[in-house]
């Protein structure tokens, strides 16, 4: 196990009971393991065309706006609902606990763009798919799906499309 993945902190019944959520914040406050980390995520993908890394809410927020500088294409954030001041488009989508809706600028991402979407977690593969549904109702392509860790014992992956490729930095 590598030095950021060490730092990856389990919290036990958050934000629900039964949910054993996995803290990446100790990995991201250690700027080593950071480093390591983004790094991790972007191999996959140097050199593949991108025009932009969709980041989804929260922690893909902060994983995704380093993925785009070290990728140097722009980034798009994809919120919780009335969170951005522009019109949007929504997509909900369930997640282990519940549901829940997400919202990207309608104008965030013009057609025939291609995006690379990034989220911290992939657990039950819900908030991927959804962000994966507003660029292509943007006309925009998605060219793959980043995730810092996957969950493989919650299933996921099986919920992703064969195509655009999904990569993780880190199994658990």
């Amino acid at each position: 196990m590598g030095e950021w993945q060490a730092l990856i902190r389990e919290v036990p019944d958050f934000p629900r009971p039964g949910i054993a959520f996995k803290d990446i914040t100790p990995a991201l406050a250690d700027r080593s393991a950071f480093a390591a980390a983004v790094d991790a995520m972007a191999a996959p993908w140097r050199g593949t065309r991108l025009d932009a890394v969709a980041g989804i809410e929260s922690r893909g927020f902060i994983l995704g706006a380093a993925l785009a500088h070290a990728l140097q294409v722009g980034f798009v954030p994809v919120r919780k609902p009335g969170k951005l001041p522009a019109r949007t488009l929504a997509q909900d989508y369930a997640l282990e606990y519940g549901s829940d809706r997400l919202e990207m600028h309608a104008d965030a991402l013009p057609p025939g763009a291609r995006a690379l979407l990034v989220d911290d977690v992939l657990a039950t593969g819900g908030t991927l798919l959804a962000a994966l549904a507003l660029v292509e109702r943007q006309g925009a392509e998605v060219a793959g799906a980043a995730v810092l860790v996957e969950m493989a014992a919650l299933g996921g992956r099986a919920h992703w499309p064969a195509w655009p490729p999904l990569t993780a930095a880190a199994t658990l």
